[in-house]
């Protein structure tokens, strides 16, 4: 069907009474990112799935064009002044959209948010929990707003619903800050070697770089000596300076260095201990919170006992409990509590008026709970802090908020909703679109999972390849018709002859084993699990039920300590660098630990690799060429060029970091914002460099006609041509387009990445590496928002991994990639506290076979449905 069609007529949906309107969103040139002057109608009142290979233009038309376009109609109606405080990014580049509804946006988020961040506080089921305890609930006698009717209002309780939450003044434990954890120096930690001197580095629990140099001048300036063994210094002294809250200023002289000239400043002295409390209480650099949290020991608060509240909120009840265990039970259970409690004798006590608004507002909580619930997130606590969960958990909080909502007429556009989710938690999902497209509205997704796009009423599939292959529309009509879709990738795959994902003819049998016994944290109790070595295993189950626990948690960090025990930490370091979760700052490892009995086959692993979907950088100035390490070999290979060399300079002069090479205007950004009295803030090409970010001094040196600005602005396929000569970035950008990457531009900001783009570009950075003996790669969810034929180009270089003799064990749910593994572990069967046992074990057949789990059961249509075999 042409991409500029009208659709054929469909059964009619609710939707507003007919104005002569066709019900058509007609985009015209559209030609944003990769689009080649896109012309295509698309039905409003439909579930609308846009597909296609990564970086074919899915999202740059559903998102970067439709949903902006909307956005920027919006703002257009926002006064001046409140529109310039908004950040509005850049309009989209196309002729005319005309049929668009309003818009809202639900896109993937990875991780981020504080720690006060929870999925209660997101999907506002703490707002009402906290008026029912504050309106509902049963007071220590003399507090009753009874009781205090000379002191409060008549309708209000003594302590508001601000008293309950943790994160206000009025009802934040005062000792630990509303966080329940307390986070204390180990002064036994500050020093790392004491019979080091200071100068020496004796005091490991200072910054690097000049301003530790600066503390060593200071102590000097002090009449301390900095040259002898820390532990020769009487104990007084090293008491002072490790753990004083003094700050003396003194004059510090420091020595003249032959290439720079020393000039005498004024030095404030901060002690090792001050300096590890300050900076984990005000650096907004997480590097520098995870460095200061390292020195630091983490307990329950002993006011609150973990609670995070004040006493006072703490004595409130509802059916005998306080609001602290409330929020610690699964959604699923906190309605039935709150069921309960509507006849509890604590309930029937109130005064009829408090009763009654106990239970108007446990009936809003029930409703509220029973959207999640639907949406398979009853295993989440309201407590649980968001920056836990996947993008996918995250998107359906949201999700269920918008169910709630009752708008109509809305375009809603969401980002891959079915990743990271098991497939009998798809169906859910699909449940909860077809209400949206109910109640009257658009909904928009942009999606790979064969079982979305079949339960779509209209798709848009885009290609036929990545990058400047794509752009294109192949297909614009009902599912049903996709297959006759000619060069469509995705059509090739959802038909019956698709070949399975990449994989051994017969599964290999385990060379040895890695057994961990009595895993316990989160919902696994006491759990065994074994691992075979030297094949691909992927662990499985319904969402929420402890696969992420058992391997990024309990396998991971039990194979990591081992590995430092062992004295090989320096390989483990440097392969698991950033793994760990993080909440601001702080490492996973603060809180909910995971505990491991006992284990085995430990000493068959010589090196850990953890690769999950958390960003690759934090700012813009990361991105794929800094990442993989491939820019440093082009800055030397430029560095190297006659002119370079005449003009001496170094490989340092092309990094945009370094003030002598970048572009002095915008400091080797590239772009520079321009802030205008009543307009917004605009976002626009630097114009001193035109997005060079380099200065022209650094753009004189050419290598076969091309700056080095030029080879960042080249795409992954364009780079294997101009670089193929130089071999240490020629291999990183062959493993790139390998495994589906070459549509990446090698200068693209690192947050503008997907998680599945940064997972793949996480593993390159680990495969273009020399072998170091047998390794342990731990993935999550690799295939997560990835095509089918992006999915068979990851899991071909896993296979490629184990026949080098690793091992491979992937967290997953693909059932493409779970039917190619040597070994399958399903938990189930449930999730929360239905979940965290092995329900089924064994070759995927097997599995399958044997049915009786949620996995097993969608495992068997799989290889029932599929032709040929491995």
């Amino acid at each position: 069907m042409p991409s500029s069609s009208r659709p054929e007529s469909a059964p009619s949906q609710a939707g507003p009474p007919d104005t002569g309107d066709d019900g058509l969103v007609k985009v015209r040139d559209a030609a944003e990112h990769n689009l080649r002057h896109v012309d295509v109608d698309v039905p409003r009142d439909r579930v609308v799935a846009f597909t296609g290979v990564s970086g074919s233009g899915k999202s740059s038309l559903a998102f970067a064009t439709l949903y902006a376009e909307a956005q920027q109609r919006y703002l257009e109606s926002v006064a001046p002044y409140a529109r310039r405080l908004i950040d509005q990014g850049s309009a989209p580049k196309v002729g005319s959209i005309t049929g668009l509804p309003p818009a809202v946006a639900l896109r993937q988020q990875h991780g981020g948010g504080s720690t006060r961040s929870t999925v209660g506080t997101v999907s506002r089921v703490s707002n009402v929990l906290r008026m029912l305890y504050s309106r509902a609930g049963t007071y220590p006698a003399g507090r009753t707003p009874e009781d205090l009717a000379g002191t409060f209002p008549r309708d209000a309780a003594p302590l508001d619903s601000d008293s309950f939450s943790p994160n206000t003044a009025a009802g934040a434990c005062p000792a630990c800050s509303g966080l329940g954890r307390l986070h204390t120096v180990d002064e036994s930690k500050l020093v790392g070697d004491d019979s080091l001197s200071i100068r020496e580095g004796a005091i490991a629990a200072w910054p690097g770089a000049w301003q530790g140099k600066n503390y060593r001048d200071i102590l000097a300036e002090l009449g301390i000596d900095v040259d002898a063994p820390f532990r020769t210094l009487p104990a007084e002294r090293r008491e002072w300076l490790l753990t004083t809250d003094e700050q003396p200023t003194v004059t510090v002289h420091p020595v003249r260095e032959a290439h720079r000239v020393a000039r005498s400043y004024q030095g404030t002295y901060m002690s090792p201990r001050r300096w590890v409390s300050h900076t984990f209480a005000t650096s907004k650099a997480a590097h520098l919170r995870a460095k200061a949290a390292s020195f630091m020991t983490e307990e329950l608060c002993p006011a609150c006992h973990g609670k995070r509240l004040k006493p006072e909120a703490l004595e409130v009840t509802v059916a005998g409990q306080d609001i602290a265990y409330a929020t610690s039970l699964p959604l699923a259970q906190l309605s039935a509590f709150l069921e309960a409690a509507r006849d509890h004798p604590d309930t029937l006590a109130l005064p009829a008026e408090r009763r009654q608004a106990g239970h108007a507002l446990v009936a809003g909580l029930q409703d509220q709970l029973g959207t999640l619930t639907d949406l398979g997130l009853g295993y989440l606590a309201t407590a649980r802090t968001t920056s836990t969960l996947s993008g996918g958990e995250l998107q359906r909080l949201h999700l269920a908020t918008q169910l709630r909502s009752g708008l109509f007429g809305v375009l809603y556009v969401l980002d891959e909703p079915s990743a990271g989710l098991h497939a009998s938690d798809t169906e859910l999902l699909l449940t909860a679109l077809r209400r949206l497209r109910g109640s009257g509205n658009s909904v928009f997704v942009v999606e790979h999972n064969a079982q979305v796009l079949a339960a779509a009423d209209w798709i848009v599939d885009m290609g036929p390849g990545a990058g400047r292959h794509g752009g294109r529309v192949l297909h614009n009509g009902p599912a049903r018709e996709l297959h006759q879709a000619r060069d469509s990738v995705t059509a090739w795959y959802l038909s019956p002859d698709a070949p399975p994902a990449p994989g051994p003819e017969e599964p290999r049998k385990p060379r040895e084993w890695l057994r961990l016994r009595g895993v316990t944290g989160n919902n696994l109790r006491g759990l065994d699990a074994d691992f075979p070595l030297g094949t691909l295993t992927a662990v499985t189950g319904v969402s929420g039920s402890g696969k992420s626990t058992l391997v990024r948690r309990a396998l991971a960090e039990t194979v990591r300590e081992r590995l430092h025990d062992d004295g090989g930490g320096q390989a483990a370091r440097s392969a698991a660098e950033g793994a760990d979760e993080e909440e601001d700052g702080v490492p996973a490892w603060a809180e909910n630990r995971v505990t491991v009995r006992s284990s085995a086959g430990l000493e068959h692993v010589g090196r850990l690799v953890v690769v999950d979907q958390k960003p690759i950088g934090r700012t813009p100035r990361s991105n794929l060429a800094t990442y993989t390490g491939l820019f440093d070999s082009v800055r030397k290979l430029y560095a190297a060029q006659p002119t370079a060399r005449e003009l001496g300079y170094t490989a340092s002069r092309f990094s945009f970091n370094v003030p002598q090479g970048r572009c002095p205007h915008c400091l080797g950004d590239g772009v520079v914002s321009v802030e205008l009295l009543f307009l917004p803030t605009e976002t626009s090409p630097c114009p001193v460099c035109l997005g060079a970010r380099y200065n022209p001094g650094t753009l004189m040196v050419r290598h076969r006609g091309r700056t080095i600005a030029d080879v960042l602005a080249m795409s992954v396929e364009e780079a294997q041509e101009f670089l193929h000569d130089v071999r240490p970035a020629a291999r990183v950008l062959n493993l790139l387009a390998d495994i589906g990457l070459g549509y990446l531009t090698l200068g693209q900001s690192a947050t503008t990445l997907s998680g599945g783009e940064a997972q793949r570009i996480k593993l390159v950075s680990e495969l273009h590496r020399a072998p170091r003996g047998h390794s342990l790669y731990l993935l999550d969810e690799p295939t997560s928002g990835l095509h089918p034929a992006d999915v068979d180009l990851l899991v071909g270089h896993l296979q490629r991994l184990v026949d080098d003799g690793n091992t491979v064990v992937v967290a997953e749910h693909d059932l493409r990639t779970v039917a190619a593994a040597d070994w399958v572990v399903d938990l189930g069967p449930g999730a929360g506290d239905d979940g965290g046992r092995i329900v089924a074990q064994g070759r995927p057949e097997d599995v399958a076979r044997e049915g009786g789990t949620a996995t097993a059961d969608h495992l068997a249509r799989y290889l029932g449905g599929r032709s040929g075999g491995r």
